[in-house]
């Protein structure tokens, strides 16, 4: 059968909506923020403020500083600059009510795990990492792993999976978290359509519960559909704001090099051969 004709929602499964936020509390806040390493400020003065149950896209290439400010927001990362606040505290205070979804999985391979041992992964931050695992955590798990198309894999080793299939399982494992921020670092890389389907519905699935969500991606057309508010990063920020008003030709030119063009369904991908101008808007490139 469809796997994804079995996906079943978390919230029918133990999950309880989150209380809702006061106008004036953020889940993240961010002011004239400095990002980087040691001798190296990768991006300078973000700003930006995030709200219960919206979703921000970090869009930019590699190294534009998505990856940077995620970790930033986690706490693996100390800021260089200027102020960020999670949940109203340092980041790195909340690590229960945080999901983190990284790029590099490296214990995977390195323990003897399970698809249903990794997902179950994200309950440790409510349980403890020796707490006992009950039957409604079990049930946590399993739907995760249905909502995601992975649940006849619960017993196969990690390693035995497909790169898409891990991902899955790694993306499982953050909706078993139910945190009440996600942080998701190219969530659909090397995802199938089916994958990203599921992902997709599971995402605004965590949205109607009140989860906020911050996302880094590539993925232009899929993630500003889904989220509020769109971050363009090119080492600096270079927009923010609603998807309609930050997604324009000069913006996309400035953080690809290339212009992106057309409407919801349908875009075009155009080259920017001399670097300023905005020659051929009407030849997409084949």
């Amino acid at each position: 059968m469809d796997s994804q004709k079995n996906a079943v929602s978390l919230s029918t499964v133990g999950v309880q909506s989150l209380t809702p936020s006061t106008d004036d509390v953020f889940f993240v806040e961010a002011k004239q923020l400095n990002i980087g390493y040691p001798n190296e400020v990768v991006v300078a003065d973000i700003r930006f403020e995030l709200r219960q149950g919206k979703a921000l896209a970090l869009i930019g290439t590699n190294g534009s500083g998505k990856s940077t400010l995620l970790k930033t927001i986690v706490g693996l990362l100390s800021p260089l600059g200027g102020k960020i606040s999670v949940f109203g505290t340092h980041p790195g205070n909340n690590p229960r009510r945080i999901a983190y979804l990284g790029q590099f999985h490296a214990s995977g391979f390195i323990l003897p795990l399970r698809a249903v041992d990794v997902v179950r992964m994200g309950r440790f931050p409510l349980r403890g990492l020796w707490g006992r695992i009950g039957r409604q955590d079990d049930e946590i798990v399993l739907s995760a792993m249905r909502t995601m198309g992975i649940e006849k894999l619960m017993d196969s080793p990690l390693w035995s999976l497909s790169g898409g299939q891990q991902q899955r399982t790694y993306i499982a494992q953050v909706l078993a978290h139910q945190a009440d921020l996600l942080i998701l670092d190219e969530p659909t890389s090397g995802l199938d359509a089916g994958g990203r389907e599921l992902y997709l519905q599971a995402i605004n699935d965590e949205l109607r519960r009140g989860a906020s969500i911050i996302v880094a991606t590539h993925d232009i057309q899929e993630e500003a559909a889904l989220c509020h508010q769109v971050m363009l990063l090119a080492r600096k920020v270079v927009a923010m704001g609603a998807p309609q008003d930050v997604l324009t030709p000069g913006a996309l030119l400035e953080t690809f090099g290339i212009v992106i063009t057309g409407d919801k369904k349908r875009l075009a991908v155009l080259e920017d051969r001399h670097g300023h101008d905005l020659p051929g808007l009407n030849e997409p490139k084949h």
